[in-house]
């Protein structure tokens, strides 16, 4: 049986080169992407190099970045320009393979095996694949080969920016084995902990530990991460367009002030309903799943979620989910300060779905069709143009215009059955 060829390609900085790009006179200069600095919130989603070797870091406050990097330039997120370049990345990815799997914006998968006799070895493609990036769209990748998805994106990992990496079976011992096990894919802060506790330190010390006794210390995940290490991950690379880019979509806000009552926090959902609602629409997307995170005054916070039967990017459907969720789950023993409404496990919106005989087709149909023409007004004429009646009940909560602040969350590699084959 002949031996599977997939590629890692990881975008090198994508937010922030991507932001350059549209800003020639940022270039060499500490960049980061994230947040609202006149506002003094928001983390670090991104930072260019020169951020980098100041200690800027992925995660980081603002305020933090700029105590560390005084001359730090921070630029707001702009997604519609992530996903513009991820889909031209994916259309040169399809020039060698139908099997391309995003994992997350900025990395995709390919299994070019099939290739290879065509276009040459795995190595030869990759680099070729690197140098049309960089040409085509003036940014910069790191492209890991490997017989599976784990070494992989180890590869892409282990050299940045800009380079090719091959993890073959007779360098992995040397490269993969020798390396942190904080290396290998899903093992972060909590799990190296316990990994270290028992003296495991490295990739090559969980390949050679008894899975039962991995097993006994982290769960089924102590038998996953035996497979990766031994290079053992055998799922399969899926098919283009069978997969969203992204894991979810979603908005939260502080309020601007106490959330007193069930009328209060219907405002705020509605109003984030219709910001994750027009954004996955923009993106012919629909979500599985509807979740909601809530803080209160008290900094008590709880996060729910509920699989819908189908998949939807209607937002009073979203909004009707998300308030059942915060009532059957909060009854104000504080006031609530913080909301987090979120769609997730994305498919796209045009894929079939099991009719419910107990819904009225008609009538969704009719609410996606108003939602399409608000979205339309809206691009034209501003957000404000036009209003749902519900969130002009309060002068305070009806505001602000929660779109431009959404956050586009990265796909998990378990999403969607990604274990089988382990």
């Amino acid at each position: 049986m002949k031996e599977r060829v997939i590629l890692h390609s990881d975008m090198n900085s994508c937010y922030a080169s991507i932001e350059v790009l549209h800003r020639p006179g940022l270039r060499g200069k500490p960049v980061a992407v994230g947040g609202d600095p006149e506002l003094r919130h928001g983390i670090v989603l991104a930072k260019t190099p020169e951020a980098k070797r100041c200690g800027v870091k992925t995660g980081m406050a603002l305020w933090e970045a700029r105590q560390i990097c005084p001359d730090i330039i921070f630029v707001p997120p702009h997604y519609d320009r992530y996903m513009r370049f991820s889909g031209l990345a994916r259309e040169i990815y399809g020039e060698y393979t139908n099997k391309v799997e995003p994992f997350g914006l900025d990395e995709s998968w390919l299994d070019v095996t099939e290739s290879t006799g065509i276009r040459g070895s795995g190595e030869v493609i990759a680099e070729e694949i690197r140098n049309r990036m960089k040409r085509e769209l003036g940014i910069t990748v790191s492209v890991g080969v490997s017989w599976n998805k784990i070494f992989a994106k180890f590869g892409s990992d282990y050299r940045k920016p800009d380079a090719v990496t091959v993890i073959d079976r007779d360098n992995y011992h040397e490269l993969v084995w020798g390396a942190p096990a904080s290396d290998l894919l899903y093992v972060g802060r909590a799990t190296g902990r316990k990994l270290k506790d028992v003296g495991i330190r490295t990739i090559g010390d969980i390949a050679n530990a008894e899975e039962e006794f991995l097993y006994s210390r982290l769960g089924k995940m102590g038998r996953v991460l035996s497979a990766f290490a031994r290079g053992e991950d055998r799922t399969p690379v899926a098919q283009i367009g069978s997969r969203a880019p992204v894991k979810s979509i979603g908005n939260g806000i502080t309020a601007p002030r106490d959330l007193n009552s069930y009328e209060d926090v219907e405002i705020v959902v509605y109003l984030l309903a219709e910001s994750v609602g027009a954004r996955l629409r923009e993106h012919s997307l629909a979500a599985a799943t509807i979740e909601i995170d809530i803080r209160d005054s008290g900094l008590y916070s709880f996060s729910r979620r509920r699989s819908v039967s189908i998949p939807t990017n209607i937002n009073s459907d979203i909004a009707r989910y998300a308030m059942s969720l915060f009532r059957e789950n909060y009854h104000f023993g504080n006031p609530v300060r913080s909301i987090c409404v979120r769609g997730s496990n994305l498919v796209p919106d045009d894929q079939p779905v099991q009719m419910n005989l107990f819904m009225d087709e008609n009538q969704r149909t009719r609410r996606h069709q108003a939602d399409l023409a608000v979205d339309s007004i809206r691009r034209r004429f501003g957000y404000r143009a036009i209003q749902r009646g519900v969130i002009l009940n309060d002068e305070t909560l009806s505001r602000a215009d929660i779109k431009s602040d959404n956050v586009i969350h990265p796909r998990g590699y378990f999403d969607r059955g990604n274990l089988v084959g382990i």
